[in-house]
């Protein structure tokens, strides 16, 4: 009668210690469902969430700013103002021209000015390569603009501006540029005492620049205007034209047929003067 009692609270607890551990089970189940779903939610977060962009600045470019504004506060804040906006009567704003006008205006030697004239002219540089990019880096800080074209060493490029249809750069420029700086390049005068330059002199960068930046009178070339492919052709034209030599001798500087009509007419004159001299001495 007693071994009923017994063997059931024996099941009973059987029964229990069984039902305990399936419930352990089920909860440390959960517990590690749980920590996977969190590790894998946590992996897909770190994968998908964006890295924030943090600005780091560049000590090479700080330091170029920063020489840059130590040349343009003692060279040039007294005509063109202390935050570039330009001075009345002195000197034009420099926000938005860019590098590309700093490299044309500086590496020529037409800035910094000596002194106010109808147009400044081409001399020797004052400033060397690296303050001249260290200029026009902090131009371009200040309003941006255009740009220097540049090597992969960071020097500006020369030989590589030039195209190869001579042709098309030949036509282009005929069109665009020698009604002032004349067909072979060699300039003439303008109105109010200003000249376009000879183009000789200039490097294929400055030139490019200049198309860019259009000082004094010349226009400025925009990519819609002339394309760069263009831009490049008309630098092959005109460095072409200053290197090559004159296939007829002495070009007479270039300057078309007025001189080579004088030219002519002294000449001529002066050898039939000579030989009416001639004729009256032998008679």
């Amino acid at each position: 009668m007693t071994s009923r009692p017994t063997n059931r609270s024996v099941r009973l607890k059987t029964l229990g210690s069984n039902r305990s551990r399936r419930r352990l089970r089920r909860r440390l189940s959960a517990g590690l469902l749980l920590l996977m779903a969190l590790a894998v939610a946590g992996g897909l977060a770190a994968v998908l969430t964006p890295t924030p962009q943090v600005a780091v600045a560049d000590e090479s470019s700080s330091a170029l700013l920063r020489t840059g504004k130590q040349l343009f506060d003692t060279s040039c804040v007294t005509c063109h103002g202390a935050n570039l906006q330009g001075v009345p009567d002195r000197g034009p704003s420099l926000i938005g021209v860019g590098e590309a006008a700093v490299y044309f205006q500086v590496s020529t030697g037409r800035m910094p000015a000596a002194r106010g004239e109808a147009q400044a002219p081409r001399k020797e540089p004052i400033f060397d390569g690296g303050q001249i990019d260290a200029l026009g880096a902090y131009v371009q800080a200040n309003g941006g603009g255009p740009t220097v074209v540049r090597t992969l060493d960071g020097s500006p490029a020369m030989q590589s501006l030039r195209g190869y249809d001579l042709g098309r750069g030949g036509d282009l420029f005929r069109l665009n540029c020698a009604s002032c700086h004349n067909f072979t390049g060699k300039g003439g005068a303008l109105s109010s005492g200003k000249y376009a330059p000879d183009l000789e002199p200039a490097n294929e960068q400055q030139i490019l620049t200049a198309m860019l930046t259009g000082p004094q009178n010349m226009p400025k070339f925009s990519d819609r205007q002339l394309s760069f492919e263009a831009k490049k052709d008309i630098i092959a034209y005109v460095k072409t034209v200053s290197e090559e030599r004159q296939p007829g001798g002495y070009g007479l500087g270039g300057f078309g047929p007025a001189p080579e009509g004088m030219a002519m007419w002294i000449i001529g004159m002066v050898a039939v003067i000579g030989t009416a001299l001639w004729i009256g001495a032998r008679s």
